[in-house]
């Protein structure tokens, strides 16, 4: 007998509360290993929008006006809460996205580290302070938080991202609306629940889901302080020109198509283990994931090719209750077909496919959303797959002749997200950590995210604005600085018609 698996129907959180959609429009969520439907999430018009936003305008003066030290005591508790329930947080992650186990601890982990920082928000909120700068005036600098501030969150990180977005923000003393992505929306909601329990104030912390309608108020809502967005390039150039309309402070993160440059002199065993896991993990549905390698040199990709064929026709693609599975589906089936039509227009344009993933065994017998993990060889610029970036498990192999060969292509390349390169010579890797356009380079390093606490973003077409979504930098995106002047007077003073200076 087959088991009808219940589908849930999702709420908002506004206000402290899960709240009930109003606009009678819902989007299907699935579950991408069994593709199946397991929820179904309201879709937020712009009236609910504009209330949700009001409700956190109301709770934000409060809020700013709480110390520092308790804000960061409140983060500290919502962290500690993270770790308690991360069992139950991992079973949400990888039923919504697909993800295995081992990569939704690690997308946890990474998100920790946003949080992490954002406890020591009173060390960054510190301002400046000078004495006597002329005329018996003290200066001094201070930061306030925006008011109401929005982020809006992709599919392929339900809780790093939004961590990154916002935990920042509400430290520092803001009122955040998160718009997370409908594919996965029951991880911020059950978020939502542990900064409830955390003690965060009623109206801080605000889910509304929804798509477009939902977007476009939180870009033309004039109480929108701030637009926090990670997606697609296109998307992102859209939030970043909308949003500046507007008059709202934006950093919107797009795309990249990611290289991994592989000197003559590196190790190949070495570079084949790191590539793999680089350009496959997460289905590859990273925007730091490696879409093509570049070895230098026909021998040094002749002999790599063969070590890489070997090693991707051993990954294991499954569900992630499999424990063996090296990872699992792609987030919905129009990304699947997407993913074999660009193979296919690879394969046309001249690419040689050295490993197909289009036709697995799990591909043709599951009904979930699969693609193996694909290798072709032979690509030039101006393929399609090698231009445009493909966010799933189809990587690319692009011959060079030498590093400055190397050099110019990635920089001619409208994204600029990440790129590393495995060499053992200290000249080259100088070389091109000079001189490369891009915004996070790794030497030796096969994903060279930052840490938590050093900056994250991209150049080019991978990043619109001038924010970033990890570091230091989040406390500077989300506060604004007042610089004052301040004299108490001793006595009586005459008219001046210019400004102090240090001889006043």
């Amino acid at each position: 007998m087959t088991t009808v698996q219940e589908v849930k129907t999702l709420t908002h959180f506004i206000g402290g509360k899960l709240i009930d959609g109003k606009s009678g429009r819902f989007g299907s969520v699935f579950n991408p290993t069994t593709g199946k439907v397991i929820a179904k999430v309201p879709l937020a018009n712009a009236e609910e929008t504009r209330e949700a936003i009001e409700k956190a305008q109301v709770a934000f003066p409060q809020w700013r006006d709480t110390s520092v030290s308790k804000r960061a005591e409140i983060v500290l508790r919502f962290r500690n809460l993270i770790t308690e329930n991360i069992e139950e947080l991992l079973q949400i992650i990888c039923t919504e996205s697909g993800k295995t186990l081992e990569d939704a601890k690690g997308e946890i982990t990474r998100g920790l580290e946003s949080v992490d920082l954002a406890i020591g928000a009173p060390q960054l909120m510190k301002g400046e302070y000078s004495v006597n700068v002329g005329g018996q005036i003290n200066a001094y600098s201070a930061k306030y938080p925006l008011g109401v501030v929005a982020a809006i969150s992709p599919f392929n990180f339900p809780i790093m991202v939004p961590l990154a977005q916002t935990s920042m923000a509400i430290a520092v003393g803001n009122a955040v609306v998160l718009k997370a992505s409908e594919r996965v929306p029951m991880t911020a909601l059950y978020v939502s629940e542990l900064w409830k329990k955390a003690g965060l104030p009623d109206g801080i912390w605000t889910v509304v889901n929804g798509d477009k309608d939902v977007v476009n108020e939180l870009l033309e809502n004039p109480a929108v302080q701030a637009i926090s967005f990670v997606g697609s390039t296109p998307v992102a150039k859209y939030i970043y020109e909308t949003g500046a309309k507007y008059g709202k402070r934006v950093t919107a993160l797009g795309g990249g198509k990611n290289n991994m440059v592989v000197m003559p002199d590196a190790d190949l065993e070495q570079v084949a283990n790191a590539f793999i896991g680089a350009a496959y993990g997460a289905a590859s549905q990273r925007c730091m994931a490696i879409s093509t390698i570049m070895p230098v040199g026909k021998e040094t990709a002749d002999q790599l090719v063969e070590i890489l064929r070997e090693k991707i026709a051993n990954l294991k693609v499954g569900s992630y209750t499999n424990p063996e599975t090296d990872f699992g589906p792609v987030i919905s089936q129009q990304s699947k077909e997407a993913i074999i039509a660009a193979i296919n227009r690879g394969e046309a344009e001249g690419a040689t496919v050295v490993c197909d993933g289009r036709d697995l065994d799990i591909v043709k017998e599951s009904e979930g959303f699969f693609v193996g993990p694909t290798l072709l060889d032979n690509v030039k610029p101006g393929m399609e797959i090698y231009e445009q970036e493909i966010f799933g498990p189809a990587r690319n192999v692009v011959r060079v002749d030498s590093l400055e060969e190397a050099i110019q292509l990635i920089n001619r390349h409208e994204l600029g997200n990440g790129v590393t390169i495995f060499t053992n010579d200290g000249l080259a890797a100088r070389k091109f950590t000079t001189e490369i356009d891009v915004g996070m380079v790794g030497v030796n390093v096969p994903i060279p995210i930052p840490v938590g606490y050093h900056n994250f973003a991209g150049f080019k077409g991978s990043r619109f604005g001038e924010g970033h979504m990890f570091g230091p930098d989040q406390a500077r995106f989300f506060t604004k600085t007042k610089t004052i002047s301040e004299r108490w007077m001793t006595g009586h003073t005459t008219s001046t018609f210019a400004f102090p200076s240090n001889n006043d």
